[in-house]
């Protein structure tokens, strides 16, 4: 359970190598959270992640999971509240993939979808079960801007945030009064491993600017948070320009 003065003290990522994610929790073990759990598939970075951490001071547990592999959430995630309860769950896993494989081999666009919204559908509402069981915590979910209005050079990714975005309001909606909630996140373009060699969009951002966004939402107890703040402004204008002007924009 969260300290006397609110702090977070215990986290479980699932997505345990996402950049933001790796951000977000060593700004929240600076400021005392102690025991940290990384989920996520096998791999040297996710170790570096952890060994990271470590040296930050906290304790870390590695719990193998796969986005896709929807029938081994309750187990698997079962396993990260074991030990104790836990204060916040960051949803941080997800595909951009490219639209034109996408388009050009359909099959992947269906793994891209399956991982974005599938995987995270059956993770938060498994997450949700267990926070609403212990009366507490948070469930950070990692959507984005590109969800709000799906551009036709990503559309695939951008529909599948869309999903992301309105199953996290909805579920956030149903654990009223029950002592969780559900805080979204909306980043615009950030500078990580899944971006390297694109161009950056208007507003980009960095990993370390999201995770500040984030932690001073969780102290603010927001539902919603932009990254950076201003894009709140900025597609509250472009989610309802014209489409033959949202074409336009989108593809400059």
């Amino acid at each position: 359970m969260r300290d006397s003065m609110g702090r977070v003290q215990s986290a479980l990522v699932l997505g345990g190598s996402s950049d933001i994610a790796q951000a977000t929790v060593r700004r929240l073990v600076a400021d005392r959270c102690r025991r940290v759990v990384l989920a996520g598939r096998s791999s040297p970075h996710l170790d570096e992640v952890a060994a990271t951490l470590r040296s930050d001071g906290a304790d870390v547990e590695l719990v193998e999971f796969d986005a896709a592999a929807t029938e081994t959430h309750d187990k698997v995630l079962g396993e990260g509240f074991a030990a104790g309860d836990i204060d916040l769950v960051l949803l941080a896993f997800g595909v951009l993939g490219d639209q034109t494989t996408f388009e050009r081999e359909p099959a992947t666009a269906v793994d891209a979808v399956t991982v974005n919204f599938t995987g995270a559908v059956s993770a938060g509402l498994v997450v949700a079960d267990r926070l609403r069981a212990q009366g507490h915590g948070t469930l950070v979910v990692l959507s984005s801007v590109a969800g709000v209005r799906a551009r036709k050079d990503n559309f695939v990714y951008g529909s599948s945030k869309a999903g992301l975005d309105g199953f996290a309001q909805g579920l956030g909606d149903s654990l009223r009064g029950s002592g969780a909630r559900v805080m979204v996140v909306r980043p615009g373009f950030v500078a990580t491993r899944m971006t390297e060699g694109m161009a950056p969009a208007p507003f980009a951002t960095t990993a370390e600017a999201v995770a500040e966004d984030i932690v001073v939402g969780l102290r603010r107890g927001r539902e919603t948070v932009w990254s950076p703040p201003i894009l709140q402004a900025v597609f509250g204008i472009l989610r309802v320009a014209p489409r033959p002007l949202w074409r336009l924009l989108a593809t400059r």
